[in-house]
């Protein structure tokens, strides 16, 4: 699958089979996120990768919106590190950068996954801070849900012309 097909045909999947997703491919879809761009010096990106079902199922009882049925086989906290002074503030655009580059990569090795919200939601990100023991300067950005699609939405054109402006507004 080519880059521009992967972008235009990619959806959010909330729904996944017990198949478990093998290691190397966690491996790969690991490595396809940290090829995001990030400002600085350093990446901003840590990531925890949960596939214990006890902890997957602990989830949802944090983060409303990662409640996909049956229970993901995988999922993928990705956090953000606060702590580098090298680009003070811009950390968490680094952390989406890295959350695209892993639903693509999904999409592209026929997985499915979606990204649920962690940051800015003060409660979700205590919550996610707490279970998982995140240091200090570490915050949770986004939750990724990964595996083998039960059913997978078609793809939607979602150009619109008049989100469009040429040279100003």
């Amino acid at each position: 699958m080519d880059a521009l097909e992967a972008i235009m045909t990619r959806r959010s999947v909330r729904e996944y089979t017990a198949d478990p997703v093998p290691g190397e491919t966690v491996r790969r879809l690991l490595a396809a996120a940290m090829q995001a761009p990030f400002a600085g010096d350093r990446p901003p990106w840590h990531f925890v990768v949960i596939d214990d079902p006890r902890i997957l199922a602990r989830i949802p009882m944090i983060g409303l919106y990662a409640r996909v049925s049956p229970p993901p086989p995988l999922a993928i906290l990705i956090s953000t590190d606060l702590a580098p002074p090298e680009s003070p503030g811009l950390q968490v655009q680094g952390s989406a950068a890295a959350a695209q580059n892993l639903l693509l990569a999904a999409h592209a090795l026929g997985l499915g996954a979606v990204w649920t919200a962690v940051y800015p939601d003060a409660d979700r990100m205590l919550g996610f801070a707490n279970l998982f023991s995140l240091p200090g300067t570490v915050i949770p950005f986004a939750l990724v849900t990964v595996g083998h699609p039960a059913a997978r939405p078609p793809p939607v054109d979602r150009y619109s012309e008049d989100r469009v402006h040429y040279n100003g507004w």
